[in-house]
């Protein structure tokens, strides 16, 4: 009997396999997405000084359904909002494994239609 394996342990794979790729500096930092049932998580991290920077996720911005695309929209146009108050603009985007598609498309299109860069 053949046994798949989870699909978080193949995201998992596809997210190392970006993170070898990508880095952020202090400069152009890395805005990171981690996406679940229920709710979806933004950070934009400095690598190098391994420090969050900024974060915002739907739990935060109490959004009654955080895990549908209105969710991730809102949750994009909030990181955007407080990357500026950071003097952020531009960050390389990660998408922790998940296809570009959906909530993490949305929250990637509305963060850069409010002011960031990638």
């Amino acid at each position: 009997m053949i046994k798949k394996e989870s699909s978080n342990v193949s995201r998992k794979r596809r997210h190392v396999r970006v993170r070898n790729k990508i880095s952020g500096t202090k400069e152009c930092p890395r805005l990171n997405v981690f996406r679940s049932n229920n709710g979806i998580f933004v950070q934009v991290i400095d690598d190098e000084a391994q420090k969050t920077l900024v974060s915002s996720s739907s739990l935060e911005l109490k959004i009654k359904n955080g895990g549908n695309i209105e969710g991730a929209t809102l949750v994009g146009k909030d990181i955007a909002e407080k990357c500026k108050k950071a003097k952020i603009t531009k960050v390389v985007f990660d998408r922790g494994g998940y296809l570009y598609h959906g909530r993490v498309k949305a929250l990637a299109e509305a963060a850069r239609e409010n002011g960031l860069e990638f």
